[in-house]
């Protein structure tokens, strides 16, 4: 299942395609998106087809097409504090997504059927928490996976206020779907070939919206038990966060606030790196040189990056101080890491060393 759009260059040009095509509509979806390379959760050897709009699978390791995972954030209505189940949670890629737009106040939990493939998952949550520079613009709420099969559920476990199935639900199993959510809850779920998104209104009434037709493999119906009593599965812990765990998330708040105005999860494209001017404008003629258009002193790109006012001569003397130096080197001028402030602050608080890396979540660059 994919291939609605073109493949990228990288996780931001796959990410320009998907808003071209509609199926990125909002800002905090965008964010996400951009926030987290898909090609990290590919195994190294196939991390080149990372940014084709294509399912992959490898053994029980597998991820939806981009374009399935964005119709699927869109359908959740995400916003921060609420609690999310992830039904097939596979690598964690579509779950710490949602935990960046959750906060440390939601709750996210995942159940997987495969035990190696929670190995995995875990894996790569500890490889963006480490080392990943989207971690410190984000307020994150951390995935906990469970291993078991996801209609094994017993029926007094608690409900959720958004929940996602990452396989092919039968008929038969749709009312024990609704009944994980909470009254105005909503669940996304592949149902007879159609994504689906239900809305619970009522303890009895439901809304439903197909959204696109898709092809999900079916969900693994539970073994029977060997001594005839049903099996459970269940849920991940809710845990209450401790003292100094809200002490870490209220500093890094303050300090992120203080730093940006807070405005650090609502600045556009999710790289590390900041653009110059110069630089936006070479980088545009470079890969989008046939849909520049001269209009009334500007040049508008469609890519939808903004217009970039050419009023005087300075400017055309930069481009072509630029275009030289390209001749000279042989590669555009690339941009220089931007500085992380919220490290910066931590590192120059009046605290023991111990405790700057407790703040910083241990996270060595």
């Amino acid at each position: 299942m994919g291939g609605a759009v073109s493949a990228g260059e990288d996780n931001d040009d796959l990410i320009d395609n998907l808003k071209e095509a509609y199926y990125i509509r909002s800002d905090l979806v965008e964010r996400a998106f951009r926030a987290i390379d898909r090609a990290d959760y590919y195994l190294d050897e196939y991390r080149d087809n990372a940014y084709k709009d294509l399912a992959w699978r490898h053994g029980n390791i597998h991820l939806s097409a981009p374009c399935i995972y964005s119709e699927v954030m869109e359908a959740l209505d995400l916003h921060p504090g609420l609690s999310f189940l992830n039904l097939g949670s596979g690598t964690g890629y579509l779950s710490t997504m949602v935990g960046l737009i959750l906060g440390p106040f939601g709750v996210n939990h995942g159940i997987e059927l495969h035990a190696d493939v929670i190995e995995y998952a875990y894996q790569k949550l500890d490889s963006f928490i480490k080392t990943s520079d989207s971690f410190d613009k984000f307020e994150f709420c951390e995935p906990s996976f469970v291993a078991g099969n996801c209609l094994e559920i017993p029926p007094e476990s608690r409900q959720y206020d958004r929940v996602y199935c990452g396989a092919g639900v039968q008929k038969e199993h749709e009312d024990y779907m609704k009944n994980l959510l909470k009254v105005g809850g909503i669940l996304v779920m592949p149902l007879e070939e159609k994504l689906t998104k239900i809305t619970r209104t009522g303890s009895n009434s439901w809304e439903t919206k197909k959204i696109i037709s898709v092809s999900f493999a079916p969900l693994v119906l539970p073994k029977h038990s060997t001594n005839g009593k049903p099996k459970t599965v269940p849920l991940p812990k809710y845990e209450v966060r401790t003292l100094q765990e809200l002490a870490r998330i209220c500093i890094r708040h303050t300090l992120r606030v203080t730093t940006d105005g807070g405005d650090s999860q609502s600045r556009g494209r999710g790289s590390s790196f900041s653009y110059g001017p110069r630089f936006k404008r070479r980088r545009v003629h470079r890969r989008h040189c046939n849909a520049l258009v001269l209009a009334t002193r500007q040049v508008v790109a469609s890519s939808g990056i903004g217009p970039a006012p050419l009023d005087s001569n300075n400017n055309q003397d930069e481009e072509e101080q630029e275009e030289e130096e390209e001749k000279e080197t042989g590669e555009l001028l690339r941009p220089q890491p931007a500085v992380n402030l919220l490290r910066e602050r931590i590192l120059g608080l009046p605290l023991p060393e111990p405790l700057k890396m407790y703040l910083l979540y241990y996270r060595e660059k």
